[in-house]
């Protein structure tokens, strides 16, 4: 892969997922305690052998640029390995990007300069697991000009995205976005292609589309100019895309042992968490004795900056007293720096360094690091970002209409605190 250049996404105001990103960007936002979602593809690529890498921010970088700096230092330059972060320079004009195609082209000097033979282009901001060896080996199969990775997706859910049409060998014919009526996969009449914002190209075609055209988009504009007078192949992720990795397998005895298998959830698992919804859905794909999405593999880890805090801590076991309590968690991740004083934890994910006092129940919810709640909380299906002391005796995804009249309440009911809602009193 020492003939592949990334690039990598990052400038998304995600405005679906205010007010998480009031002060961040999209690919900057917390996820699954102790990650960013620019985590994510990073760790793919890293996990693929990709290590010449850049990443194209713009919107609300700042903590984007410390995360990245503080955490993903680990390249090589005399190796010939690099991570850089090209903030917008208005190099060919004094727009910002435009879209996603302008984003590239107004750093093409970058890709010029290394000169590789393909460059992949990724979103910052999607949960899954790729192995992008295999998506370029099949690239190179097909003999294509640009390969797209694309979801199977029911076809009631095509809507939402761009779609991609294919022949019996998965060559693109036609696309549309957000087509009333998506059209099917050839052997597959329930289900139809949908854009994952993944594209390889040929670094030579790249450059001259990018200097012959001013198209804002690669899955809006390139794309659907492109069918027909070149070799565009869709990569079926769910179907071609295999992660192995060490997990619990329950055997013919009953016992469960870790055994090395495909791991068909990780293989096929992705998800565009760009509203707070889906956001909270990811979260809590996390959770439970097999979940969704697994955080605990050795073969294809998911790498992010490990900040200094002690060990988790749960305190009280008082059970027998006139008014009992116990900290403690189940079916929940819990990061360092948290002490469970006396409340209760279910299905949740806590970031750094959480106070959860006695009394306290939290369930089915977000909290992100610096977060105290109270004695006596209820806290139910809820997303609380940073900086938050919540009182005692506060309820929180109780009573809805008390929720809406202070905070943002999706429509699936996920009550969302914005960063510093409750300050310090003392």
């Amino acid at each position: 892969m020492k003939d592949v250049l990334t690039v990598i996404m990052a400038g998304g105001r995600g405005q679906r997922l205010m007010p998480l990103t009031q002060d961040r960007s999209k690919p900057a936002v917390p996820f699954g305690g102790i990650y960013r979602l620019i985590d994510i593809p990073l760790s793919n690529c890293i996990n693929s052998q990709l290590y010449k890498i850049l990443i194209f921010p713009q919107y609300k970088s700042q903590s984007l640029v410390d995360h990245i700096e503080e955490g993903w230092n680990i390249f090589s330059g005399d190796l010939g390995h690099y991570l850089r972060i090209a903030a917008p320079q208005q190099r060919m004009g004094a727009e910002w990007y435009r879209g996603t195609a302008d984003c590239v082209r107004q750093n093409m000097f970058l890709i010029e300069r290394e000169r590789p033979r393909y460059v992949l282009i990724l979103s910052g901001d999607h949960v899954y697991k790729m192995d992008y060896v295999a998506f370029r080996e099949y690239h190179d199969r097909k003999g294509a000009d640009v390969t797209v990775g694309l979801l199977e997706v029911d076809r009631s859910q095509g809507s939402a995205f761009g779609i991609a049409e294919v022949d019996n060998e998965f060559r693109i014919h036609a696309w549309a976005e957000k087509p009333k009526d998506p059209k099917p996969i050839p052997d597959d009449p329930e289900r139809t292609l949908a854009s994952m914002g993944i594209y390889l190209f040929r670094t030579d075609l790249l450059l001259e589309l990018l200097k012959k055209t001013d198209y804002d988009d690669f899955g809006g504009d390139i794309i659907p100019k492109l069918i027909g007078d070149l070799k565009i192949y869709a990569y079926p992720y769910r179907r071609l895309n295999r992660i192995r990795d060490y997990i619990h397998q329950v055997g013919p005895d009953g016992v469960r042992r870790l055994e090395l298998v495909e791991n068909t959830r990780d293989s096929q698992y992705w998800r565009d968490v760009g509203t707070l919804d889906a956001y909270w859905n990811a979260n809590m794909d996390l959770t439970g004795v097999d979940p969704f999405f697994n955080l605990y593999g050795t073969l294809w880890p998911v790498r992010t900056l490990q900040r200094q805090f002690p060990p988790a801590k749960f305190v009280f076991n008082e059970r027998n007293s006139g008014n009992p309590r116990m900290g403690t968690a189940v079916d929940s991740m819990v990061s360092n720096g948290c002490i469970i004083s006396g409340g209760i934890v279910r299905s949740s994910i806590l970031s750094n360094n959480v106070m959860v006092r006695s009394w306290a129940e939290v369930d089915e919810s977000v909290v992100m690091d610096h977060v105290e709640i109270g004695r006596h909380c209820r806290i139910k299906k809820a997303i609380i970002d940073k900086h938050n002391v919540i009182p005692p005796n506060t309820e929180i995804g109780i009573n809805p209409q008390a929720d809406r009249e202070r905070f943002t309440v999706t429509e699936r009911g996920i009550v969302v605190v914005p960063k510093g809602y409750f300050a310090r009193t003392d």
